[in-house]
């Protein structure tokens, strides 16, 4: 390794390189310069955009009925969540349900100027949307919601109405799971109740019957208690959520880094520059 180093020193022609400068500095000068200002009209003619982002965290709510009823339930209902919960945020954030809802509402594609005849509308609608909206966990499992604008009032109302219509699909979800769990426990409690009626009528003195009948009694009371907890779960009109930050409308642009495009231009041309010099001059020798 030292012996291919000490070659490429040795190999290292200080001389020609600066030689090599002292040619075409003009040149490399004059290129910089006018990829600069080339860089700088084309940062002007950009059309600014603005960011705002809201920050929620997700709650417990879904497992509210029980820590209310349940005496022994430990989990309290006022914490702010868990990893677990963070992960269904996102994915309901980033769920297909959540972006048509957006789009319908503030008429995305007129916003983004997409004719509504376009063979690809969808393909079109979902790359914008997603180039302008981005979802993304925080430190202590929060979630923040980003939306880039032209319009910074636009920006900061479509990212509080996602951190909003994060509740209305959460009740959803929750609702359809709590209301097919009801009909399904409605008919197991009534199966038990049938059963322990049929006990009943014959167990006078049969102490094993007895002990039956007290099993399934307790189990059809501990059903109840659930299926209670559920039709609460099934009605819940709670947050699912806990608002951090509202987005507010951004008073300084968020892109483009106008420095940077100029630097990273007129670099990028000085640097084409030199490797068509140094081809030049290997052709002239």
């Amino acid at each position: 390794m030292q012996n291919g180093t000490n070659g490429f020193a040795s190999n290292y022609d200080h001389d020609a390189t600066v030689k090599f400068f002292r040619r075409w500095w003009k040149v490399l000068s004059a290129v910089f310069v006018a990829a600069a200002v080339a860089a700088a009209v084309v940062s002007m003619l950009i059309a600014p955009r603005y960011k705002s982002t809201a920050v929620i965290f997700p709650s417990n709510s879904n497992r509210l009925s029980k820590a209310i009823m349940s005496y022994h339930y430990s989990m309290d209902f006022m914490d702010y969540g868990s990893e677990r919960d963070c992960e269904y945020a996102m994915q309901i954030l980033n769920s297909k349900r959540m972006q048509q809802a957006v789009c319908d509402h503030f008429n995305l594609a007129e916003h983004y100027a997409i004719p509504t005849d376009h063979p690809h509308l969808r393909f079109r609608l979902e790359t914008e949307f997603k180039s302008n909206v981005t979802f993304k966990r925080t430190e202590y499992l929060g979630v923040e919601i980003s939306v880039l604008d032209k319009d910074p009032e636009w920006a900061a109302e479509m990212a509080n109405y996602m951190a909003a219509y994060y509740d209305t699909l959460c009740r959803e979800i929750h609702h359809d799971r709590a209301e097919s769990a009801a009909e399904v426990m409605a008919g197991v409690c009534a199966s038990l109740e049938q059963e322990i009626d049929s006990i009943a009528s014959t167990a006078s003195g049969n102490q094993w019957k007895a002990t039956l009948l007290a099993d399934k009694s307790k189990q059809l009371a501990d059903l109840q208690t659930r299926a209670t907890q559920t039709r609460v779960d099934k009605d819940l009109a709670v947050s699912y959520k806990y608002m951090v930050d509202e987005a507010v409308p951004a008073d300084k642009k968020a892109y483009p880094k106008r420095l940077l495009i100029v630097l990273g231009g007129s670099i990028g041309a000085v640097v084409v520059c030199i490797f068509g010099l140094l081809l030049f001059a290997k052709k002239e020798d």
